[in-house]
């Protein structure tokens, strides 16, 4: 089967279900039936069906980025956050305390918050330049509504940033840290946009001007952070079901990565009590299934 046939199957079986992200008022006025899927081959080739070419809100699915950019720099982050899966809901303060200020993985939001921490001021506006060069779309930007809806509603984000700062583990304010953490979760991407930026994963660390970012060995890493933690506390689960590594967001998307062969993107809103989309999560079960592609 032609991906696009494959692409446009998938689309056309798969049936929204869940609840939007409410937490977030900019978030929950966003159409619940909407759903896009997006495949990104080696040579950046994009094989779209429904609402591929809809911009939305990337979320979680930012900290993928984020932690490869940091990796590209330096391996000094592993020294501040860990790289097992969770258990927990991926906003938890219970685990923090107990592992004292060290956040079990970089997917969470105390480790995404690390991260951000470790890139620094400037974090967002370096990911918005690397995601407008690998997508192809200079117009990328952030969401503004968004990012002030989020920031207004960011009580347990700061609070996550403030006790991991009793710890020693904030180098920076955490007014800044959170100023770019919210600008990088609310950057606005459609599916196409965001396979064709996640090629570089599926080229084991190859851009796709021809440079790399990571050596084999990092892509290899970030890779395997997302299957085992890339999903919240649902991991298992995708790991049983889609057999990729994936990063998830609130906003209804998910990225996979299928090594050596191409990159892809699904959104739909509606998520389910994990945070993962619905539908989601049904379209990757079924393209692993149809096209026998997985790490396992």
């Amino acid at each position: 089967m032609q991906l696009q046939q494959l692409v446009d199957r998938i689309a056309a079986e798969v049936t929204p279900g869940g609840s939007v992200a409410d937490y977030i008022p900019a978030l929950a006025r966003i159409d619940p039936h909407a759903f896009g899927l997006a495949v990104a081959t080696l040579d950046g080739e994009v094989f779209g069906a429904g609402n591929h070419r809809t911009p939305f809100s990337i979320q979680s699915i930012s900290k993928a980025f984020t932690l490869a950019l940091a990796l590209a720099d330096n391996d000094d982050v592993w020294t501040r956050v860990g790289r097992e899966p969770s258990g927990s809901p991926f906003n938890s303060l219970v685990q923090l305390e107990t592992e004292q200020g060290i956040p079990r993985n970089p997917f969470i939001n105390a480790g995404a918050l690390v991260v951000t921490d470790h890139l620094g001021f400037g974090a967002s506006d370096r990911l918005l330049e690397f995601l407008r060069q690998e997508s192809g779309n200079p117009a990328l930007d952030v969401d503004a509504e968004v990012a002030k809806s989020e920031l207004d509603h960011a009580d347990r984000n700061r609070a996550l940033a403030h006790f991991m700062a009793s710890y020693g583990n904030m180098r920076n304010s955490v007014d800044v840290v959170l100023h770019e953490y919210v600008r990088q979760c609310s950057i606005a991407m459609s599916c196409a946009d965001l396979a064709r930026s996640t090629l570089f994963l599926a080229r084991h660390g190859v851009r796709n001007d021809g440079t790399r970012l990571l050596g084999v060995s990092g892509a290899k890493r970030v890779n395997a952070v997302m299957l085992t933690c890339g999903t919240y506390d649902a991991a298992g689960q995708f790991a049983y079901r889609v057999g990729l590594p994936c990063k998830s967001g609130v906003g209804g998307g998910i990225i996979a990565v299928v090594p050596g062969k191409c990159a892809i993107c699904v959104w739909s809103p509606a998520l389910d009590a994990r945070g993962n989309s619905v539908a989601g999560v049904d379209a990757l079960d079924r393209f692993t299934t149809l096209t026998g592609w997985s790490v396992f």
